[in-house]
């Protein structure tokens, strides 16, 4: 029987510091990075998006970063499509494939081999549903979802209307839930070992608070300006993303740069929440506690053994 490809997941909320170690256990184990990002993708999105940067980048092969513009198409179908040829490609080098990043549904979709829906579009619902989410609001179109997909519905923010409209126009068209469709496996496909990284929820606070601070000093209201002034529209997928969408506002006179920092931050904690949530619901990540600085030399030390003897590699001296 041919052996299954080998994968190493990194998962946790944001500013838990899934790049850092990526960064070290990927550099000593010969190893190739594919964001799990949904935000990474898309670019002239840096700052926002807390991307590795460039000598981060050249220490350790990067993939699925800066691949499309943010006015083009792209969802978990193609992530799954993507990644999954990334993963064979990298195995193939005798390289070893982390896929390190926040979004659950993206990752699992890989781990698990989700099945997505292959239904056709309705222009007409669509446009249907969009103009319903204008007058009768965005929560209002969550509520219909969560009336014939609950699951789904939960999985779901109201403010990613794009793929709220895709869940039910799939159920319009199918009489079949998104959810029916995005069953896991049992078994993944891969010789897969998980990490999870967490700490304590008011350290994690605390980090996600500088870092917001940290990534407006680094120049966001500026990329958020540029990409307006690109040309592109406040209501794309991308620009919905958090850091983005808080500080459009902002630049178009609506509230003060305070306020809209202060929504950001509240914003992405919310996040955090629902990112642990979705992750402690799968049983096959091994959990690691970074809230100490002092253990985490050992933290580091024990997932290099554990995947060096797993994956029976050679560290780099």
């Amino acid at each position: 029987m041919q052996p299954k490809e080998r994968l190493v997941v990194i998962v946790g909320p944001t500013a838990v510091g899934k790049t850092a170690l990526s960064l070290s256990l990927a550099e000593r184990l010969d190893g190739e990075i594919i964001s799990g990002d949904s935000m990474q993708v898309y670019r002239y999105m840096d700052i926002g998006t807390a991307k590795a940067s460039p000598a981060e980048m050249a220490v350790v092969p990067h993939h699925l970063i800066d691949i499309v513009d943010p006015d083009e198409e792209y969802s978990v179908a193609h992530f799954q499509q993507m990644a999954t040829r990334l993963i064979r490609e990298i195995n193939l080098r005798n390289r070893l494939p982390f896929i390190v990043g926040g979004t659950g549904l993206y990752i699992e979709s890989v781990t698990h081999r989700f099945q997505f829906s292959e239904a056709e579009q309705d222009p007409e619902l669509r446009e249907r549903l969009r103009r319903m989410a204008e007058v009768e609001g965005l929560q209002s179109l969550h509520r219909r979802l969560a009336d014939i997909d609950p699951i789904t519905a939960e999985r779901l923010h109201p403010n990613d209307v794009k793929r709220v409209i895709r869940a039910i126009e799939i159920y319009q068209l199918t009489g079949k839930r998104m959810a029916d469709y995005q069953h896991r496996t049992e078994h993944s496909p891969y010789d897969l070992y998980m990490i999870g990284l967490t700490m304590d929820r008011e350290l994690l606070y605390e980090r996600i608070n500088e870092r917001v601070d940290h990534m407006i000093a680094a120049g966001l209201v500026e990329e958020v300006r540029q990409l307006l002034d690109r040309g592109y529209d406040p209501k794309l997928v991308s620009l919905q993303g958090l850091g983005y969408k808080e500080l459009v506002p902002y630049l178009y006179g609506e509230c003060s740069l305070e306020q809209a920092i202060a929504e950001i931050k509240k914003r992405t904690r919310r996040f955090a929440k629902r990112q642990l949530s979705w992750f402690r619901r799968m049983p096959e990540i091994n959990w690691f506690d970074l809230s100490s600085p002092a253990n985490y030399p050992t933290i580091v030390n024990t997932i290099h053994r554990t995947l060096a003897g797993k994956f029976h590699h050679t560290p780099n001296i």
